[in-house]
């Protein structure tokens, strides 16, 4: 292309020499593949050669207007396309595009020889595509070599088997409280439990595990659900007693009652999500993890977060409006005091069962002194006998009294706790109540003040702004605190059903097992009673001598015969009467 004639340029005007600007149009656009001596150079000026240029040494476009005629040139460019040197020994041939794996699903795309956007030719400058040409027809697809163990690896095993998505969602817990045993001396002795637990939770270490514990922590446990879950109706602990705390009755009814506390927090879908209880289940040093606990957090011990803030409000009077939770709570309080009644009774059934322990206890004694001096061996054998089978039936009574206090007792008593807990829980509602009610009263206080800024009409647009933000504050504080309220309204519904569920099934099964018992031990009273008798009976068919001269019995007699008498038999009766007529004359 000739650039140089002054015909050629609209404005007869001729480039400057010293800073030449090519044409490189159709050079950005030309196909890579194109050979590197064939490749198209437009000059400035006929006398100027072609110097060897590289993409890097490219100087700014610029745009001529008009018809121009061209003219196409083939030079020799040493560098190729790149700015790199072609081997001298494959002049003709292109340069190798970058290697990449194929793909199966793509196909080699012919590339225009020509085109009239430089945006288009800088894109296929570069072909990602393999030259199926100069690749040999054997090569097929890379495929990355297999991985493999490192030699001497021992396989690593899983700590937990795999679980479904369902058991995933809904962990199970086994937690047994077991092994009570008294720790420290006489001044600090309690009582600690080992508690057991198996899970398939993965947000535990391990599946089973074991911690010691004692009663205070479970305590702890007790009062931070309480404060972490406002609503939610938290199985509570067994009362605390100071007289006859190490008495193994009262002991193990401890136990069993921590037992069924732990089991329900567990199984609760919202209490098993709780930091606190995980905590209490798994951690080894429970006393220092509690103690760095509230050092991070001082306010522990009381409502934490928004639920706090929002639950410290006042207390003051609380009139239901909801006819729902109203019935409810009359019905709580009446079925408090059937089950105080019914707690009663049954310490008094246990209480008669410990007395007719005491009693056998007392009446085998007497037996056993009076075997002791009967002389007849006839007698003192049977009444020693009895003795023993007293002692028998007063550990039949303890056990069955301890039997009554395990099945039906514990259930009274922790139902008793429990409704203790939904209280508790209608407390927190009555606090929501009262913080929403307190929000509303200093909003309108807000929106007072902020009409009668208004209303004064003079130039205090800085107070306004900050009456105006505090207003806008005050409306969300009356928006999350009607929310709490709502939500924890809804919450306690749920919970009310699912303790009228659980109440139901627990003493269904409570007095089925009471029943169970009773029937059991007085099985148990009828074969002692029936083995008695049975030995009675034997030692006397064993001991039975007749005395001399009495006569046996009917049924010992001997048969008489249907026979005829024999001659011998009448000859001897004769003579028998002969002599006796002999003796009544003589007589």
């Amino acid at each position: 292309m000739d650039l140089g004639d002054e015909g050629s340029s609209p404005w007869g005007d001729v480039p400057s020499r010293s800073s030449p600007v090519p044409k490189i149009a159709q050079e950005d656009t030309q196909d890579p593949d194109t050979p590197a001596d064939t490749k198209i150079a437009a000059s400035t000026e006929p006398n100027v050669a072609a110097a060897p240029r590289s993409p890097a040494g490219r100087g700014p476009r610029r745009r001529q207007h008009g018809a121009q005629p061209t003219r196409l040139e083939v030079v020799d460019d040493p560098l190729g396309p790149l700015g790199a040197p072609t081997p001298p020994s494959a002049p003709e041939a292109p340069p190798a595009p970058p290697q990449k794996e194929p793909t199966a699903a793509r196909s080699t795309r012919a590339t225009p020889a020509t085109s009239t956007s430089s945006i288009r030719g800088l894109m296929d400058s570069v072909n990602l595509d393999d030259d199926e040409e100069d690749a040999p027809a054997a090569q097929g697809p890379r495929v990355p070599p297999p991985v493999q163990a490192p030699r001497g690896a021992a396989p690593q095993r899983q700590t937990q088997p795999s679980v479904s998505i369902e058991q995933a969602a809904k962990p199970t817990f086994s937690i047994s409280v077991g092994d009570p045993h008294k720790v420290g001396d006489l001044t600090s002795s309690h009582t600690e439990y080992s508690v057991t637990t198996k899970t398939t939770s993965k947000g535990y270490r391990n599946s089973e595990f074991t911690v010691s514990r004692r009663y205070r922590d479970f305590l702890w446990l007790y009062t931070q659900l309480h404060n972490n879950n406002p609503g939610v109706i938290i199985p509570p602990p067994p009362d605390k007693q100071t007289v006859g705390r190490f008495d193994t009755d009262f002991v193990e009814s401890r136990r069993a009652a921590l037992e069924r506390m732990v089991n329900k927090t567990a199984i609760h879908p919202v209490l098993q999500h709780d930091g606190d209880l995980k905590l209490f289940l798994e951690s080894d040093a429970f006393s220092v993890d509690v103690k760095n606990k509230e050092r991070k957090d001082p306010g522990l011990g009381e409502s934490k977060g928004m639920f706090g803030s929002m639950l410290s409000g006042g207390t003051g009077k609380f009139i239901e409006h909801d006819d729902w939770f109203h019935d409810r709570k009359v019905y709580l309080d009446a079925l408090e005091n059937q089950l105080r009644a019914l707690l009663k009774a049954t310490d008094t059934v246990v209480a008669q069962r410990k007395g007719l322990a005491e009693a056998c206890g007392d009446f085998s004694a007497s037996l056993h002194a009076l075997s002791t001096v009967e002389l007849s061996p006839s007698l003192s054998g049977p009444l020693d006998s009895l003795s023993d089978i007293q002692i028998r039936i007063r550990e039949l009574y303890e056990r069955q009294a301890q039997q009554d206090v395990l099945t039906m007792g514990i259930v009274i008593d922790e139902y008793i706790r429990l409704i203790g807990s939904v209280k508790t829980a209608f407390q927190q509602r009555q606090k929501a109540y009262h913080s929403w009610h307190t929000a509303e009263s200093e909003l309108q206080k807000r929106k007072a003040n902020q009409d009668k800024l208004l209303r004064q009409g003079r130039s205090q647009q800085d107070r306004l702004n900050q009456l105006n933000a505090d207003v806008a504050d005050a409306e969300r504080r009356v928006h999350q605190a009607r929310l709490l309220f709502e939500d924890m309204g809804r919450l306690m519904r749920g919970e009310l059903e699912r303790f009228e569920k659980e109440k139901v099934e627990d003493f269904k099964s409570g007095v089925e097992t009471y029943l169970e018992t009773a029937v059991e031990a007085q099985k148990q009273l009828i074969e002692i009673w029936e083995t008695f008798l049975m030995q009675l009976d034997t030692e006397e068919d064993e001991n039975f001598v007749p005395p001399a001269g009495v006569v046996a019995s009917p049924s010992e007699q001997p048969t008489p015969s249907t026979e005829l008498p024999t001659t011998a038999d009448s000859e001897s009766t004769d003579a028998a009467a002969a002599a006796e007529a002999t003796r009544d004359v003589e007589e």
